[in-house]
């Protein structure tokens, strides 16, 4: 007897390419099997009418609550959004990540697996009163203190994170990604790059990046927008796409514009992830949470299997993780159910720009681990 099963959703799985309605089976915290009519389990939960994807993970979230100004609490944010696993993107450095890591990864029930950031302080002044960016200072950043953090906690960490920007970086330029790019190397992990405002610029950033490592913010408006005059990707973008560069969304409070997007798509230029930058101050619009990005994309013209593609599969594989984003039988028992809602929806953008969207997706269920979590 299978401990879980959800009949008759409908299943979206792009890793199997899977799109019908069939029963989803978990045992022993595994998913076990996926076809029509499957027997009996201890909890059969009617899903019928409803949309089954493989849990949904968050590339870009700010998590570490209550030791930074930005951190959200993560079961609370996973619950509401769908979520089951969340991928922390920098609020953490070398100083900190302790903290974290027996504060809030450990205790938490939602899946989180952390970015290092290459300041020592990690991101520790943003709020709307005080903003600082932590690579302002390059006396906060020594690539061999975050290289010897990385490989003390390597069952956790995913990746690299620097930002910079005129907001996160200031003078210090392209400096901070040299050395964040020096720590990912030998850490033998992907480098996650914000870039805000100018300096440093697009054009300085796109060339040092590597395959496998990941520009956040990139559908971001001008300036250090990935489109140029006349509505063209600019070439070093797609240099970048061509060399394996991860495009992901990070859409949070000031980064992901309707102009740029629209631009982007008419070129055929999907992101390969699409994620929240979900932080204190975003958490209340524009971006608010997965599910509301990802509507907006459905509201773009992006069609539901693409949408679901983005923050599953994609997502995953991007922070080299094999054992979710797929409902294949033998990984992580992790599933999110959804639904279309219908109505008139106001989406922003990070500019205030408006679509008027009739569908948005909701949560009406999360499988974390093989059992029934919240819905």
């Amino acid at each position: 007897m299978f401990d879980l099963v959800l009949k008759g959703g409908r299943v979206i799985d792009p890793a199997q390419g899977l799109d019908a309605k069939l029963d989803v089976a978990f045992a022993a915290g595994k998913v076990v099997e996926i076809g029509p009519d499957l027997g009996a389990a201890k909890d059969m939960r009617d899903v019928q009418g409803l949309i089954v994807v493989p849990g949904l993970i968050d590339l870009h979230t700010h998590v570490y609550w209550g030791g930074t100004a930005l951190g959200v609490d993560p079961d609370a944010y996973a619950k509401s959004s769908g979520l089951t696993t969340l991928i922390d993107a920098g609020s953490a450095g070398p100083g900190n990540i302790i903290g974290f890591r027996k504060h809030v990864i450990e205790p938490a029930e939602v899946r989180i697996l952390p970015f290092l950031n290459i300041s020592f302080a990690g991101i520790f002044a943003f709020s709307r009163e005080v903003m600082v960016g932590e690579c302002r200072d390059l006396a906060l950043l020594n690539p061999r203190v975050c290289l010897a953090a990385a490989k003390e906690h390597a069952d956790l960490v995913v990746g690299i994170k620097v930002r910079v920007g005129s907001t996160a970086s200031g003078d210090s330029g392209i400096a901070p990604m040299e050395m964040a790019l020096e720590v990912a190397e030998h850490a033998g992990l992907p480098l996650m790059t914000h870039l805000d405002a100018p300096p440093p610029y697009r054009s300085d950033v796109m060339p040092r990046m590597r395959n496998g490592d990941i520009l956040t913010h990139c559908f971001r408006p001008f300036p250090n927008t990935p489109v140029a005059p006349g509505g063209a990707v600019r070439e070093d973008v797609l240099a970048a796409r061509e060399r394996g560069v991860i495009f992901d969304i990070g859409h949070g409070g000031g980064s992901f514009g309707y102009e740029t997007a629209m631009a982007m798509l008419k070129n055929s230029f999907l992101p390969d992830v699409i994620s929240s930058d979900v932080h204190a101050i975003s958490i209340d619009g524009p971006a608010y949470d997965l599910l509301t990005t990802m509507s907006k994309f459905l509201a773009l013209g992006v069609a539901l299997p693409e949408v679901i593609r983005a923050t599953t599969i994609n997502a995953a594989r991007s922070v080299r993780l094999e054992d979710r984003g797929t409902l294949r039988p033998g990984l992580l028992g992790d599933a999110t159910v959804l639904t279309l809602e219908q109505g008139r929806f106001a989406l922003k953008d990070v500019l205030g720009e408006t679509l008027h969207a009739e569908q948005k997706l909701a949560c009406r269920g999360i499988v974390l681990g093989g059992r029934w979590w919240h819905g």
